[in-house]
């Protein structure tokens, strides 16, 4: 089995420490080495080759991780996972970061760093597997996936009805998305025309990424996009995030519908969940909602899609070819519960048409 080449990037000697004691023992990370910042990183490249993942942090000395992270897209594409903080300008740059090409972030608080991150050894492991398998130089990025010590059911967020909603409602776009949704996401809503059927988005991202995400889609595109709120009442021309660390459902009222977001426990190990958004849109909208499963890791997402499927919902998955990680879809392919699979163009035209 080849081993994974694993670099870590950081000022802080904690974080670097810690990073190296995580990935001890596991038998497919190889750790080829650390550095203080990226002018360090770089010499250590031209001595020992590059890794196969990069850990990177944003703020540095000599050279900021965004900087960094876009020379090596265009010296030398490979995962990348970046390490940043989690609140305001720290998640404004990281933002930035996935944009520009980073396949993951982890984020880190300002403090009790070293707690958070051997919290979160499972998830930090499963992000470093999952980014080597990543196409890089496409269209990358990602969020963040937090420790969850066991799996819950969609069931204990929101019960599956038999039959969806009586009655004739409004047409529903529901979005699910992880590994690679951040620059797919930019990529289809700022395609969009100015007027198109409420757009309801589930991004794997933790609190406080998913305002400056919003903030930055509604700047590039024609219609509004907003982290959502409860008691949010559906709108034409808008989309809808669900905020990190809350799932979104939608509840009908007569024709229309409003947003609930709420706690509760995380289901395939994310909190949102695409699931819960999809069975709630299943039991609320039936007929009248259109479903859209973009590229991920995982397999949240599948079993919602099939109940959109099967109570009358046009579904679509991004195909494997245009997608980073072909997970979530091939999980929804693979349970029948996908209409057609797409590439982000005719993902586009799809959304463009339902009226």
């Amino acid at each position: 089995m080849k081993t994974i080449k694993l670099f870590i990037v950081d000022d802080s000697a904690v974080v670097r420490q810690t990073f190296s004691k995580l990935v001890e023992g596991d038998p497919q990370i190889e750790l080829l080495g650390v550095a203080a910042d990226p002018i360090f990183a770089m010499n250590k490249f031209k001595a020992y080759g590059l890794p196969d993942v990069l850990i990177s942090d944003i703020e540095m000395p000599r050279m900021d991780g965004i900087t960094f992270l876009k020379k090596m897209m265009q010296e030398h594409p490979i995962p990348v996972i970046i390490c940043s903080a989690v609140a305001g300008e720290g998640s404004q740059k990281a933002i930035e970061a996935l944009h520009s090409g980073a396949v993951e972030v982890i984020g880190k608080p300002k403090l009790g760093t070293k707690r958070f991150l051997e919290n979160a050894k499972a998830e930090l492991i499963d992000s470093i597997k999952a980014a080597s398998k990543a196409k890089v130089g496409k269209i990358v990025s990602k969020a963040i996936r937090t420790k969850e010590d066991t799996i819950s059911s969609v069931d204990d967020v929101v019960a599956s009805k038999t039959v969806a909603s009586s009655g004739i409602g409004a047409r529903v776009i529901a979005i699910g998305s992880s590994t690679g949704g951040v620059q797919v996401l930019e990529n289809i809503l700022s395609s969009l025309p100015s007027r198109t059927v409420p757009i309801l988005i589930t991004q794997h991202m933790p609190a406080g990424f998913t305002a400056s995400l919003a903030k930055r889609l509604d700047q590039l595109c024609n219609i509004r996009v907003k982290e959502a709120q409860t008691g949010d009442k559906l709108e034409p021309s808008t989309a809808y995030i669900a905020p990190g660390d809350k799932h979104m459902l939608i509840k009908r009222n007569g024709l229309h519908y409003s947003i609930v977001t709420k706690d509760g426990p995380k289901v395939s190990r994310h909190r949102p969940s695409v699931d819960v958004l999809f069975r709630s849109v299943a039991n609320e909208a039936g007929k009248s909602a259109v479903g859209f499963i973009l590229t991920g890791m995982g397999e949240d997402g599948a079993r919602g899609m099939k109940e959109m499927f099967d109570k009358g919902g046009k579904t679509y998955a991004q195909d494997e070819q245009s997608c980073i990680v072909y997970g979530m879809p091939k999980e929804a392919v693979k349970r029948g519960g996908v209409f057609k699979s797409l590439d982000i163009r005719s993902i586009i035209e799809a959304i463009i048409n339902v009226r």
